[in-house]
């Protein structure tokens, strides 16, 4: 068992919530059980599974939350794309929570191996 709050990538996908979070309070109020729900379960989803990947006895098991995490990741990154287009989100707001989904996709990727190996 590992503790997650020492993985960088837990730490910048528990940043990231907080960033979502904080930008979907500004959505409109009609979406509300719409993409503002989505996005915050996805967003959620990252730190959330690392966390309970790390509860985890073996590696494979690790693997697969971390698998999940990515998923999550992806979904987050699509639903934060659309609000933009929507104009939901900000040009700053979305560049600053692209970056930083991009950078715990990458870190995952890279943990996936390490674990996976």
């Amino acid at each position: 068992m590992k503790d997650y709050k020492k993985l960088i990538v837990w730490q910048k996908g528990h940043d990231n919530a907080k960033l979502i979070y904080d930008f979907t309070r500004e959505f409109p109020k009609e979406e509300r059980f719409g993409i503002t729900s989505q996005i915050r379960r996805a967003v959620v989803s990252v730190p959330t599974n690392i966390a309970e990947g790390c509860g985890k006895f073996t590696q494979k098991d690790f693997a697969r939350y971390l698998q999940t995490a990515f998923g999550s990741a992806q979904e987050t990154e699509y639903l934060s794309f659309l609000s933009f287009e929507l104009g939901y989100l900000k040009e700053e707001q979305y560049k600053k929570t692209n970056a930083l989904i991009n950078e715990v996709k990458a870190m995952l990727i890279s943990l996936l191996k390490k674990v996976r190996a």
